[in-house]
């Protein structure tokens, strides 16, 4: 785990009784996902240490270390394309669990564990990435759930989740760290100019570690966003789409973020090193087509995972963007 997450797992492993289900929820990037597997792990290893976390030798922990332990299934997006209803042909990255992985699982949980009366452990991460009927199909295992099985849902967006799923589960709030944390952590990382890399990513340390292993790729899109009206939206959002759909939003976001504070009080929060740019395109964007645009990007961030052409769609994102700068027309 994370030196920020050592409250949370204190928590959980002092309990005598777990539920059978838990929802770890917090902010994107500050390792949930993590702390999840490690948590998996540590409640299916024979011998634990001391300090209530998996000692990385028994059978069991072998099995995790190579992904066959025989009581763990990891449910996600990414094995979508070996469920029964995906297309023969391969397309882009999964955005949905569907409804026949949770088949496949309910199928899985019909039969005994591997050891008599040994736990099982169910992650669903992201679980926000449940589709209608995916979701609905876990409800019912977790209104009657399976002996000895613990689901673990990893959510950043929870209130895209079912009511009744989060009814049925007991919410782990997962923090951000303090500030001085997660710029110590950055630095042990080899991360240059942590503070900025750390504000950049809204407090999230694993965004920021992301995102300045990206370095490169989002130095570009940022390039090609001072391009104003003259950008290249199909040339560019394949660039976007390289670091995913969510991501590609919010460096938008931020970006007209600091282009309006810019037009309005001639200052940036997010792109200091790009003040020249912002100053030129300032001149000539729209201040009312702008504020309408952020408004689109907050509503394309709430359907970044909808199973349509990401592609398709940043193309017309960015479409939109490069009119931003067109002139208004006063009709008379």
């Amino acid at each position: 785990m994370y030196p920020w997450q050592k409250q949370q797992w204190q928590q959980i492993m002092q309990r005598s009784n777990l539920p059978h289900a838990l929802l770890l929820r917090g902010q994107a990037g500050i390792g949930k996902h993590d702390f999840a597997v490690e948590l998996s792990q540590t409640l299916l290893c024979s011998q634990p240490d001391e300090q209530q976390v998996a000692c990385g030798k028994c059978p069991s922990c072998v099995w995790f270390a190579e992904g066959g332990h025989p009581d763990f299934r990891f449910i996600s997006p990414e094995d979508a394309e070996n469920a029964e209803d995906a297309p023969k042909k391969k397309t882009t990255k999964k955005s949905q669990i569907s409804v026949t992985q949770i088949r496949q699982l309910i199928d899985y949980l019909s039969l005994s564990s591997h050891q008599v009366n040994s736990r099982r452990v169910i992650l669903i991460s992201p679980a926000e990435t449940l589709n209608l009927a995916s979701a609905n199909a876990l409800l019912k295992m977790l209104e009657e759930p399976p002996a000895n099985t613990l689901f673990i849902l990893v959510s950043s967006q929870p209130q895209r989740l079912l009511a009744t799923i989060i009814s049925r589960c007991q919410a782990i709030d997962m923090p951000l760290p303090v500030k001085v944390d997660a710029i110590t952590w950055l630095n042990s990382q080899g991360i240059n100019d942590a503070e900025n890399a750390l504000y950049y990513a809204g407090g999230a340390p694993l965004l920021a570690l992301q995102m300045a292993e990206d370095g490169g790729v989002n130095t570009s899109l940022i390039k090609n966003l001072t391009l104003g009206a003259k950008l290249d939206a199909f040339t560019c959002a394949p660039l976007f789409l390289s670091i995913g759909m969510e991501r590609a939003i919010e460096a938008l976001q931020k970006w007209v973020f600091d282009l309006t504070s810019y037009k309005l009080a001639r200052n940036c929060h997010y792109h200091a090193s790009y003040l020249v740019a912002l100053q030129s395109l300032s001149k000539s964007v729209n201040l009312k087509a702008i504020l309408s645009f952020q408004e689109k990007l907050i509503d394309a961030k709430r359907t970044a995972n909808h199973p349509l052409s990401n592609e398709l769609q940043l193309e017309n994102i960015l479409l939109q963007y490069t009119q931003l700068f067109k002139p208004v027309i006063v009709r008379p």
